[in-house]
């Protein structure tokens, strides 16, 4: 009884898989999926809504990070309270910011569409949880003694 379980399953995987290959040709045929309250067509805003989150997705996913001072600044990891417009007039020959650093800030960002200096507190204070120490600056540890 098993085998024949386990036939239809290998079946269905190979039909779906074949059915989601060739979907360019099929869904343009298919009538529109109605809403499950009520009838009718689903908005064109909603039938695109996967192709616009997996675009957003990939975007925040796959983005080139800069490796020179101007491409950081293009790509907005600069603030007032972090200027980089000395480093690029002055014509700096550095590669421009740490790239593993750059890359978490930059993916913080996107994440969570804040600004530059909060998504370089929000890392510095990961950073600070990783290494034991609190987000005020002071050791996490209750053995640490500290003289004032």
């Amino acid at each position: 009884m098993a085998y024949i379980f386990y036939s239809l399953t290998f079946l269905f995987l190979i039909v779906a898989t074949v059915l989601y290959l060739t979907r360019a040709l099929w869904k343009p045929h298919a009538p529109p999926i109605p809403y499950l309250t009520a009838p009718g067509p689903i908005p064109a805003w909603l039938y695109n809504l996967h192709d616009s989150l997996s675009d957003s997705y990939a975007r925040i996913r796959y983005s080139r990070l800069p490796t020179s001072w101007q491409g950081d600044a293009e790509a907005g990891l600069h603030s007032s309270n972090f200027d980089l417009a000395e480093n690029i007039e002055a014509s700096d020959s550095r590669a421009g910011l740490d790239e593993n650093a750059k890359r978490d800030v930059y993916v913080i960002m996107k994440r969570r569409g804040v600004g530059f200096d909060e998504a370089r507190r929000i890392y510095v204070e990961g950073v600070f949880g990783r290494q034991g120490v609190g987000a005020d600056g002071r050791p996490m540890d209750r053995k640490a003694v500290m003289f004032s």
